[in-house]
């Protein structure tokens, strides 16, 4: 029956045309309405040229956009399954949630996760337990021998998430919770705005590509404009981003229509032109200059710590610049590794799917080559990529960070539904919107405790795990306190998973890990290029 497709539009039609001789009854001129509308709405989708679904099913094919639009919404709260992560399960979500609201986040009957499968992991207890160490003092001194200003920093920080990404209220939120945990907040590359200043917490400030808050009116950095902001004793630390999780190697273009004064302001773009990000730097081209922007940013501020932050990539790249370290003599005071899992910021399936190395992998990569370099001990390092647990914190610490930040895991504290909308000004919760109706609906004060009490609640709940691991800080979490099942029949330690490289091994020339090895005389001081 190759009509029934049209049935709706001659449903519409007849139902107009039954209408006109009971006009003037209320229920004719209601039907009439919707026949004409229907009707018309019918005739327009067989002459549309765009759809073909319209132009063969005029107004039922409208449904089809119908279901799309309610179908994320319909699987999460109906057909998702709790360990299910896109991005984060439920189970994630709701233990964020229940922290975050001073909750019980316990969990009767037994674990839900299949301790069998392939890919399951726990941590070793011990048969000697010690008492549950005080989470506050959780923390670690940040800052190598060129730097004057250490910093006494959380070992569970926020990570950079700017004004722009996210609301105001988030941004106030964020802060005042980190002020009240006495832990530290990424400004993200968007640079400082008056609603980091507003509560006092601890910033990091990070600097992109695109040096905002830093930057000329040609857009190249400024160092007057940086060591002014610098200076201000909010701002704890310095971190350049090479490079970001969510879209490695690629830089942005904020619109001049969404450039509003305020961001403006906090960037110190002009209005009415399109902001952009570059993929790469224009202060830096070398693995050299960039330890010596390093330095001088140091040297700007004050004696500030100073890092930076990247996704690996190209594993000689990230050697030359360990090369140029020994060469030099300049070193950051931490690295930051940011995994491919991705973050808040919107980015080309491409880019978020295949590019760049995950977390673990990146993080023992850096690591490594560190410890090969005899550098480690010199150098801290930071692991960012989808953190929100306890266990997660342990895991990372284990395979070499010495603290954590969380993105999205601190957005979930804040009201965070994983609508997947941040990129369209439509989040529901008005977390990731710069639509000021929205974000009226984030009360400050409220997510404010709910941030301090996640971080807190976390840091308590990896207080506890590690002592039944017979250790009083997360500092002394080595690989061989990890387990993974690797089949049906079979466990490893993670500290037989992987290689980990012995102290200065990969100066001594004798290094026989073939991956290491190769990439390190792929490396040179002097260029990213690969050595020939």
């Amino acid at each position: 029956m190759p009509f029934v497709r049209f049935i709706p539009l001659a449903a519409s039609i007849a139902a107009a045309l039954i209408a006109l001789p009971g006009l003037p009854a209320p229920w004719a001129w209601v039907l009439l309405a919707a026949g004409i509308t229907f009707s018309c709405v019918g005739l327009y989708d067989l002459r549309q040229p765009l759809h073909s679904v319209r132009r063969n099913y005029p107004i039922v094919g409208r449904l089809r956009w119908f279901f799309e639009e309610i179908r994320p919404g319909l699987r999460q709260y109906l057909f998702e399954d709790d360990h299910e992560e896109t991005p984060f399960s439920r189970s994630q979500r709701s233990l964020v949630y229940a922290r975050a609201k001073n909750e019980v986040s316990d969990r009767a009957f037994g674990t839900l996760v299949d301790v069998y499968e392939n890919g399951y992991e726990f941590i070793a207890h011990s048969t000697r337990p010690v008492p549950v160490a005080d989470p506050a003092g959780f923390r670690i001194k940040i800052g190598g021998a060129a730097c004057r200003q250490p910093y006494s920093a959380s070992i569970f920080n926020i990570s950079a998430m700017s004004f722009g990404a996210l609301s105001a209220n988030a941004i106030r939120a964020l802060n005042k919770g980190a002020k009240l945990g006495g832990f530290a907040h990424d400004t993200g590359e968007g640079s400082i705005s008056p609603y980091h200043r507003e509560h006092g917490g601890d910033l990091i400030w990070e600097i992109g590509s695109g040096y905002f808050g830093c930057r000329d009116e040609q857009g190249a950095f400024d160092p007057e404009r940086f060591a002014e902001q610098a200076a201000d004793p909010q701002v704890r630390m310095i971190e350049l981003k090479i490079s970001q999780g969510a879209k490695p190697g690629k830089g942005g273009i904020l619109p001049a229509e969404k450039v509003t004064p305020e961001i403006a302001a906090t960037r110190g773009i002009p209005m009415g032109r399109d902001c952009i990000s570059p993929p790469g730097h224009s202060a830096f081209s070398t693995p050299i200059e960039l330890l010596q922007f390093i330095a001088r940013l140091r040297d700007l501020s004050q004696g500030k710590p100073v890092g930076f932050k990247l996704c690996v990539g190209q594993p000689w790249e990230f050697m030359a610049i360990v090369k140029a370290m020994l060469k030099t003599g300049i070193l950051p005071d931490y690295i930051v590794v940011d995994g491919a899992e991705g973050g808040t910021g919107a980015a080309p399936l491409e880019f978020t799917d295949h590019l760049g190395m995950p977390l673990r992998e990146s993080l023992l990569f850096v690591h490594n080559t560190l410890v090969g370099a005899g550098l480690r001990q010199k150098i801290k390092i930071g692991a960012a990529g989808k953190i929100v647990s306890a266990f997660d914190i342990a895991t990372v610490m284990a395979l070499g960070a010495d603290w954590t930040n969380a993105g999205r895991g601190f957005m979930f504290a804040i009201g965070c539904i994983q609508s997947l909308s941040c990129h369209t000004n439509l989040c529901p919760t008005g977390v990731a919107t710069q639509d000021p109706m929205r974000q009226r609906a984030l009360v400050v004060s409220d997510k404010a405790a709910r941030v301090y009490n996640f971080h807190r609640n976390t840091l308590l709940a990896l207080s506890e795990m590690i002592a039944a691991a017979g250790l009083d800080h997360p500092g002394r979490l080595g690989p061989h306190h990890l387990v993974r099942r690797v089949s049906l029949t079979e466990i490893r330690l993670f500290s037989q998973l992987h290689i980990f490289l012995e102290d200065g091994e990969l100066l001594s020339g004798a290094s026989d890990r073939d991956f290491y090895s190769a990439a390190w005389r792929l490396a040179r001081a002097d260029s990213f290029q690969i050595a020939i």
